[in-house]
């Protein structure tokens, strides 16, 4: 039998044209990924958008309507979870309450007929890992979430799947242990070089810790790309307000004789292709607030908060509003009329009636 610890090569997952219908909804629609050996993909969206369906077709949790599961050369579509070489890290640990961390840690090995001397091996190994060598002998209830997410992981990794699923793994953490955990994952899945798909909500999470992002919406995929290539060169309307804290900010206005106008505001542009109404999309810290009549158009402060690091700036323009990150120092009064500017070519245009990115740019 084989040394639960050693070493295996990284596999390749691949989706084709995968479906999944419960009753009249269809929760995912089509959807296709070639995941390389030892990558860390995040499938990211809102709730509802099919990603935890999706994990859960991989993982055999979840039969498949139509389409494809390949792992490494091996078609695992209609396998049994038992019989896929695949770890899954549930939401909520899903730790036995009435075992030990070592028997929690263990149980996949012991099940699966290793000897004891074996198990108590990687055990040891795995826990140190995971940083959880000195609470062994401790229940679940005994732990921080932290500490239960550590050992949940470790389970995971001690009988060196060919691919890890993770679904929303760090949601029940706080804020500042979150950060840590995220820091703990990343390091974790760059050391064993194992295939990754980590399901979320939260694109903070998708930036930090992917190598590629696939953003799913009502089931469809949107986009796939690195986290800064979904940020930097966002696909749709959709991809752009949900991609940055704070969001894109969006202006609703029309292209006509090459100016995208809205009131108060008219800019050139060139090689624009999409229909007459169009979204005008800037990200809030590619901006700065300026004096009125000294940027691209003007608008009024709604509000301005403080938030230690930068201060946010809310302004009214029309029936839109914009958020500006300007540096910490910065105060502006609620109700001044103040100049919004920034570079053109830090401007996106959208399709309003498709959503679509259009190759359009402001000059």
């Amino acid at each position: 039998m084989q040394n639960p610890t050693s070493e295996q090569s990284a596999q390749r997952l691949t989706l084709h044209a995968l479906n999944k219908s419960f009753g009249l909804v269809h929760v995912v629609k089509d959807l296709s990924l070639d995941i390389h050996p030892g990558e860390f993909l995040v499938l990211l969206g809102p709730s509802g958008c099919g990603k935890t369906t999706a994990l859960r077709m991989i993982a055999g949790l979840e039969t498949v309507d139509s389409g494809t599961i390949t792992l490494g050369d091996e078609d695992i579509t209609h396998s049994l979870p038992k019989y896929r070489d695949i770890a899954m890290v549930f939401q909520s640990y899903a730790l036995y309450p009435h075992k030990t961390v070592f028997e929690n840690m263990g149980f996949p090995l012991k099940v699966s007929g290793y000897s004891p001397d074996e198990v108590k091996e990687a055990v040891h190994e795995t826990a140190a890992q995971v940083h959880m060598t000195d609470y062994l002998e401790r229940y679940p209830r005994e732990l921080s979430g932290g500490q239960r997410q550590r050992v949940a992981l470790g389970r995971a990794m001690i009988r060196r799947p060919s691919a890890f699923l993770m679904d929303e793994p760090l949601s029940n953490l706080d804020a500042k242990l979150r950060g840590h955990m995220r820091a703990e994952l990343k390091r974790m899945q760059h050391d064993l070089g194992t295939t990754t798909v980590y399901v979320t909500h939260d694109q903070i999470e998708a930036m930090t810790l992917a190598h590629r992002v696939a953003i799913m919406n009502h089931g469809v995929l949107q986009q796939l790309g690195t986290p800064a290539e979904v940020y930097d060169e966002p696909a749709n309307l959709f991809v752009a307000g949900f991609m940055g804290s704070p969001p894109m900010n969006f202006v609703k206005g029309a292209v006509d004789n090459n100016r995208f106008t809205a009131t108060g505001l008219a800019l050139p542009v060139t090689q624009y292709t999409g229909g007459s109404e169009a979204i005008l999309g800037f990200r809030p810290e590619d901006a700065e607030v300026v004096a009125a009549d000294a940027g691209l158009f003007n608008a009024h402060v709604f509000t301005s908060e403080q938030t230690g690091e930068y201060t946010l700036v809310t302004l009214e323009l029309n029936d839109d509003t914009v958020t500006i990150k300007m540096p910490r120092e910065f105060n502006a009064t609620i109700r001044d009329t103040v100049g919004v500017r920034f570079p053109v070519n830090k401007g996106f245009l959208f399709d309003a009636t498709t959503g679509d990115r259009n190759t359009g740019q402001l000059s």
